[in-house]
């Protein structure tokens, strides 16, 4: 294994060594060419995110969870993730799940040791009952968090699929993967603050994860949200343009349709782009599994168009 200072997420940045004698314009010139070369290395594993990708729709096509864990900030921003999911998406609280080591308070203040306890994972893992239907995805900049290591062997020995997402190369967690995801980032302008470049990498492959596993399960049409959650004004005014948008109606024609429908956006839509009932479009995004375009072409094949 590795030692601390060699791995590249340690190691000083030769751009950065007069850090400290910069002016402001100076510093945020250099974080944002820096930050400009996270894309790239994201790119460069995409394949390797595409299969991570291609396990997680599987698993939750069968009603598997999935399931972010890591420590600190890589731990933050999976809890952060999954907690956008249920009003963007209309999921439920348990479908993706956010796991930080030390617990929810360690979100907003940070609990010492917990990161090198891989009893602590097995113990969190086992809390929420994980199964094999499940998928982990482990988060370390470090690639060598024990609890996210602990995280991964346990899911594993569980039967779910595991994924480790670490910004260094040969990391120890991707041994303990299914699939591993090594985006090297290169080191931080301030020598191992990996809530920098780390964090965004994380963060970028996350939305690809979560984003493209919702737009697989048919919570999407064209490039809509489908089943985001109008829980306040602001909401419900989006839900009612999202069906504008989709369908072409005006917007007299659109609130009529989402009052009938009782302000469920795909039923709606269906409503407007077939000319039929309720129940007739509730029934064909039954039959379709929530897929919009699905249900459209079926209640219009069935009317003989």
């Amino acid at each position: 294994m590795k030692t601390l200072e060699h791995l590249v997420t340690e190691q000083r940045n030769a751009r950065t060594r007069d850090l400290s004698e910069l002016s402001i314009k100076e510093i945020v010139e250099i974080m944002n060419e820096e930050d400009q070369t996270v894309a790239l290395a994201v790119k460069r594993e995409l394949p390797a995110i595409e299969r991570a990708i291609a396990a997680i729709v599987a698993s939750m096509e069968k009603e598997g969870r999935l399931v972010y864990v890591g420590a600190g900030t890589s731990g933050r921003i999976g809890v952060m993730d999954a907690s956008e999911c249920p009003p963007t998406f209309g999921v439920d609280f348990n479908t993706v799940i956010g796991l930080i080591a030390g617990g929810e308070g360690a979100f907003v203040k940070a609990v010492e040791g917990a990161e090198d306890d891989e009893e602590l994972a097995v113990s969190d893992l086992k809390r929420i009952g994980l199964s094999a239907r499940d998928v982990v995805v482990g988060l370390t900049a470090s690639g060598r968090t024990p609890y996210v290591k602990g995280a991964l062997q346990y899911a594993r020995e569980a039967g779910a699929t595991a994924i480790s997402v670490s910004c260094n190369a040969e990391s120890v967690v991707s041994r303990y993967a299914d699939h591993a995801i090594e985006v090297e980032v290169g080191p931080e302008i301030l020598t191992g603050s990996t809530r920098l470049k780390a964090a965004t990498a994380q963060k970028m492959i996350l939305n690809m994860m979560s984003t493209t596993a919702m737009i697989r399960l048919g919570k999407v049409y064209q490039n809509l949200m489908m089943d985001l959650h109008a829980s306040n004004q602001k909401l419900k005014e989006r839900s009612l343009r999202i069906v504008m948008e989709a369908t072409g109606a005006d917007y007299e024609a659109a609130s009529r349709a989402m009052k009938e429908a009782d302000n469920h956006v795909k039923t709606a839509i269906v409503m407007l782009e077939t000319g039929r009932d309720r129940e007739t479009a509730e029934a064909a995004l039954d039959e379709a599994g929530g897929f919009v375009k699905r249900a459209i072409e079926a209640v219009r094949a069935a009317s003989g168009e």
